[in-house]
């Protein structure tokens, strides 16, 4: 489909999970059933039942939320024909989605990333549990306030999502403090989220090394198209960056409002968010009101 402007495709991350998601574009498309198929084989376990049927428990644990929401994002973008003329002059994905950008960027193919969001959300499964932790958003409170919340309660900024809202994460007890004195200092809200540990912390580290063997066992090609990255909202263009990005993210702050307005000054009008949910398309509407943001299950693309 041709637009005015650029267009960037995102892929959203851990969180957009739900019980029943993908089952539509499954039914619908037989290249969707295809991945479906792909990832049950790959990750040796039914994740279509899960995706499909549940329990939610199950489905919101790190280690099968990652290579879910992966796969329902590729059953996306490989079954909405309208995609298929549509040239993106970037990609980029929240977390999580970062992995689903490589497979869009053809960095990788799919079962590769898909092993890799595996070992990801098994690896930082494991570092929550070895490093008790939590993430909370921050809503309402701006980037200095919420510094200053942080120095005070040793807790981290993980996400800066988009104005007025800010994902700290860190140590349980840490979190918690933060999400009071947020409120005291006049924050609108501070709501914990369901995940399973201190993401994008240092309290993440155990996971890097296991995350750095996966790597060395794939072959990393160039990205085909600049992949923005979460940690400098800047593109990368060549193989061994995207390797160092991937470790990176992991213990380091989510730049997604920065990465925006650095594809918008580069001219793309029109984010595509290809995957469950319509999580990121909320985020970019508060961005900015001067380029269009749109969802693959939102509306048709």
């Amino acid at each position: 489909m041709a637009r005015e402007g650029k267009v960037a495709y995102v892929f959203p991350g851990q969180g957009s999970q739900r019980v029943g998601m993908g089952r539509e574009v499954y039914d619908s498309s037989p290249e969707a059933r295809a991945v479906f198929e792909e990832a049950d084989t790959v990750l040796g376990f039914r994740l279509t039942q899960l995706c499909f049927e549940g329990p939610e428990e199950t489905l919101r644990q790190t280690c099968n939320a990652q290579p879910a929401i992966l796969a329902v994002s590729i059953a996306y973008l490989r079954a909405s024909p309208e995609l298929q003329g549509t040239a993106p002059a970037f990609v980029a994905g929240h977390s999580l989605g970062e992995y689903t950008a490589l497979v869009a960027a053809r960095v990788l193919d799919f079962a590769e990333a898909l092993y890799l969001a595996g070992e990801r959300g098994r690896l930082m499964q494991e570092a929550g549990e070895q490093n008790p932790g939590g993430m909370v958003a921050i809503l309402g409170m701006d980037e200095a306030s919420v510094n200053e919340v942080c120095q005070s309660t040793g807790a981290q900024v993980a996400n800066f999502n988009c104005p007025g809202q800010i994902v700290l994460s860190g140590a349980t007890q840490d979190v918690a403090q933060a999400a009071e004195l947020a409120k005291a200092k006049g924050a609108r809200s501070a709501i914990p989220l369901q995940v399973s540990g201190a993401f994008h912390t240092a309290l993440m580290q155990p996971a890097v090394e296991g995350m750095a063997q996966a790597i060395s066992k794939l072959t990393f090609r160039d990205p085909a198209i600049p992949i923005i990255a979460n940690t400098t909202a800047e593109p990368i263009t060549d193989a061994e960056a995207v390797k160092a990005e991937l470790l990176n993210q992991l213990c380091h702050c989510i730049q997604w409002q920065r990465s925006i307005e650095y594809m918008m000054k580069e001219g793309v009008s029109t984010f595509i968010e290809i995957g469950p949910g319509q999580v990121l398309t909320g985020l970019i509407k508060r961005i900015t009101t001067e380029a269009e943001a749109i969802s693959t299950e939102g509306k048709k693309v």
